[in-house]
């Protein structure tokens, strides 16, 4: 029997059950079809990123950001460059702390851009200040428990 891995859909907050082997193979929510590991840097709300802090088994990286911050602008394709790099064994998402305030309050942001690595329920580490991709990418393969290739 193979292992399965608790996975929250980023799209419309739904838990899903993924085999641990099909992960790489494309997976999408059993609620509203979003894919759940393609790479993509997924934008969250305040209770879509709660749910999958708490739920998610495989690394969440989240960047808080604001449409004002030079630094966060400049970062975001560097972002998504890392979120390509480590899929489908993490996924990246980001919040916009201009228009969800309670994120900031939540988790005790004091500096934008700020990233918080989520894994099994808590969280695992945290990264201030823009970074290139290949810094990101070395973050989260060093502080989250990723599968070996």
């Amino acid at each position: 029997m193979t292992a399965s891995l608790k996975l929250v859909c980023l799209e419309c907050g739904s838990a899903n059950r993924v085999p641990a082997d099909k992960l790489g193979a494309g997976p999408k929510c059993g609620t509203c079809g979003g894919r759940l590991a393609d790479g993509k840097v997924r934008a969250l709300d305040v209770s879509t990123l709660q749910k999958a802090a708490k739920t998610d088994q495989t690394p969440l990286l989240v960047d808080f950001w604001a449409p004002w911050c030079g630094p966060c602008r400049a970062m975001a394709p560097q972002f998504a460059q890392a979120a390509q790099k480590l899929a489908p064994d993490a996924r990246l998402a980001k919040i916009d702390t201009q228009e969800h305030p309670k994120a900031s309050a939540k988790y005790g942001i004091q500096g934008i851009p700020a990233l918080i690595l989520f894994q099994n329920g808590k969280e695992v580490a945290r990264l201030a200040g823009a970074r290139p991709a290949s810094d990101i990418e070395k973050f989260v393969r060093a502080k989250a428990k990723m599968p070996t290739k």
